[in-house]
């Protein structure tokens, strides 16, 4: 196969890994830097084009779009999906999962375990909105954050109104949820590819800090997932329509909630927590995918 992987940094662990992944089972993959694309919308020959050159037509294509260049990148990917390009993840996929509230929506809707989450407009609700989320210690998050910016833990009721005042006052939209304080700082990283949990970790926070993230300090290693988060990471996946995907889980007393799912997961952490080749189990999925045709909308919504 002729593969492209749309990536702003190849020398990144998860893309260097990819790309050496891709050449050992014999592909051919070139690395394009996302915002450098640009596209001719004309009916019936849709074209992309990269420094200059129109590119030529891919059987297909590795999305790893960052959170910041979300808008773009999924229109590039747009592009090549009416080119006739087969994504390993498509793009209205990737749209639902970056979208916080509407991936949380989609999951309540299909009975996913979720931590108490609540979402309002208007700052005289403020009081309301603690009451439904069973108040303090509560998690307030940025709709709009990533790598655990964003996300801030209120001890108090009072804390949590000043901090959802603070962020309403700079006009951005947030989230505020349960804090899961069985987890003891850790969660669960599932890593799902083809509708099966192929590799997981337990992410530990640094010394003091409740958010788990290994970009933040965090450790990783190797656990057993039980047969009920195995399941729940499946559905979160199918929930959003992403053929391969990170699920994020805690245990709660109640059970695994999920907390978000990433369409464009690293690999450094969960390869070297696990010693699993992840980076060949993707493209081996993306092989017998591609070779089924064009790409096919999973899940609703």
């Amino acid at each position: 196969m002729k593969i492209a992987m749309m990536a702003r940094n190849a020398g990144l662990y998860s893309h260097r890994r990819l790309v050496e992944a891709a050449e050992a089972r014999g592909h051919g993959i070139d690395v394009i830097d996302t915002l450098r694309c640009y596209m001719n919308i004309a009916s019936r020959r849709p074209e992309i084009w990269y420094n200059g050159e129109k590119l030529p037509r891919y059987d297909a294509v590795i999305p790893r779009i960052g959170a910041s260049i979300t808008f773009y990148g999924l229109a590039v990917l747009r592009q090549f999906e009416v080119a006739g390009t087969y994504p390993l993840n498509e793009s209205v996929a990737i749209g639902r999962s970056r979208d916080k509230l509407r991936s949380m929506q989609l999951m309540a809707r299909d009975g996913i375990g979720l931590p108490v989450t609540t979402f309002a407009h208007d700052p005289k609700q403020t009081e309301e909105v603690l009451k439904l989320a069973g108040g303090a210690p509560l998690v307030v998050k940025l709709l709009e954050g990533t790598q655990g910016i964003g996300v801030v833990l209120a001890d108090t009721d009072r804390s949590a109104k000043s901090v959802i005042e603070a962020f309403r006052g700079a006009n951005v939209n947030i989230l505020v949820q349960e804090f899961i304080k069985e987890a003891g700082g850790t969660d669960i990283r599932a890593f799902v590819v083809g509708g099966k949990v192929i590799a997981a970790m337990k992410r530990t926070g640094a010394e003091g800090e409740f958010r788990s993230n290994l970009h933040r300090g965090g450790s990783a290693q190797l656990i057993k997932l039980s047969p009920e988060e195995r399941s729940t990471a499946v559905r979160a996946a199918k929930a959003m329509g992403l053929n391969v995907c990170g699920v994020d889980m805690l245990r709660a007393n109640h059970g695994p909630v999920v907390m978000e799912v990433n369409s464009s997961p690293g690999l450094e952490g969960i390869e070297k927590a696990t010693g699993l080749d992840v980076a060949g189990k993707v493209i081996e999925h993306l092989e017998k995918t591609a070779e089924k045709g064009t790409a096919r909308t999973r899940g609703r919504g």
